[in-house]
């Protein structure tokens, strides 16, 4: 139990301060002011071809629409928790910007940050 305890606690350390959150905001930036000013949507057939993956494998960032997913690609303890984590972290990230409407987790688990007009 304690060493499980002790990767948990690891994991939100690498998490928490790891250089791929910084990474991550870069990414959704990219495809937040894309959505702004130079394409009207992702099709569904662009989506998998755009799609990004931070250089430590924890997160994937694709478009869809008008619409950014990003999902937690290394398995975690408490899946539930860590995107709720995520959700919070881009939510206040994306507070100030008018471009996004909202940050929130889908049906699927994922999340979602909405550039719809």
């Amino acid at each position: 139990m304690k060493r499980i305890l002790i990767c948990f606690a690891n994991l939100i350390l690498a998490v928490g301060c790891s250089p791929s959150k910084s990474e991550l905001y870069k990414e959704t930036d990219f495809f937040v002011e894309s959505l702004h000013t130079t394409r009207e949507t992702y099709t569904i057939w662009e989506s998998a071809g755009h799609a990004k993956i931070t250089s430590d494998e924890l997160y994937r960032i694709a478009p869809l629409g008008r619409l950014i997913n990003v999902k937690i690609l290394k398995k975690v303890a408490d899946r539930e928790n860590a995107y709720e984590d995520l959700k919070n972290d881009l939510a206040d990230y994306y507070k100030n910007d008018d471009r996004v409407n909202k940050v929130y987790i889908n049906k699927m688990g994922t999340i979602m940050i909405d550039c719809r007009n």
